[in-house]
């Protein structure tokens, strides 16, 4: 059985966004107020049906105790920010992207070569061009004022992420890789010696 893709998901800007429509409720969480939508808990659960969630939050272990509950969701995998620890083959950013791409490194390593879909407010551009490229990932960058649409579970429905196709390998033919036979006509394996003398054609003179 094939395994589901990744759904990695932010909070702040994605499921509690800045400007929103009607249908939110006003919590208050840890000193902050976060606006939930019962809409949003509807979609993350059909979403569920195709994807592996796994929270990409700074809220990090944090959603599980204060938001899964709020959005009836049960406990979900963790993508831990705080601590982390480059590594020599970590993904190389420009300087302008660090901060958009902070979330980036973890990411890949926790994904470990799986299909994974990304959906956050903060990402940097030059990321989501090079994903359009590649069929295991998909990055789809969110509004903060309004975060996550039905455009956007649309989109992850209709196109997941999935695994790359490997090369093929070219098979060779029967003939290919050996070695040349000689034709028999024209060997001549002479008693006695270690050499192998080739018969060329030459003229022949009529007997007088």
């Amino acid at each position: 059985m094939t395994a589901r893709p990744l759904l990695f998901l932010d909070i702040d800007g994605v499921l509690n966004p800045v400007l929103p429509t009607d249908g939110f409720t006003a919590y208050d969480i840890l000193d902050f107020t976060v606006l939930l939508s019962a809409t949003h808990a509807d979609w993350l659960r059909e979403l569920s049906a195709s994807y592996e969630l796994v929270w990409a939050t700074t809220w990090e272990h944090e959603a599980n105790r204060h938001i899964a509950p709020l959005l009836e969701l049960p406990r979900l995998p963790v993508v831990e920010f705080t601590g982390y620890r480059p590594r020599p083959d970590d993904p190389k950013l420009p300087i302008l992207d660090l901060f958009a791409g902070r979330k980036w490194a973890p990411i890949l390593r926790y994904a470990a070569g799986r299909p994974f879909a990304w959906v956050d407010d903060v990402m940097p551009e030059r990321l989501v061009s090079r994903s359009r490229l590649r069929r295991d990932r998909l990055l789809l960058p969110v509004d903060p004022a309004h975060g996550l649409r039905r455009e956007h579970v649309d989109r992850l429905l209709e196109h997941p992420p999935r695994a790359r196709r490997l090369p093929r390998l070219r098979r060779r033919s029967g003939r290919e890789g050996r070695e040349p036979r000689a034709d028999s006509s024209s060997v001549l394996n002479v008693p006695g010696r270690a050499a192998t003398v080739r018969d060329t054609p030459r003229s022949r003179r009529p007997v007088q």
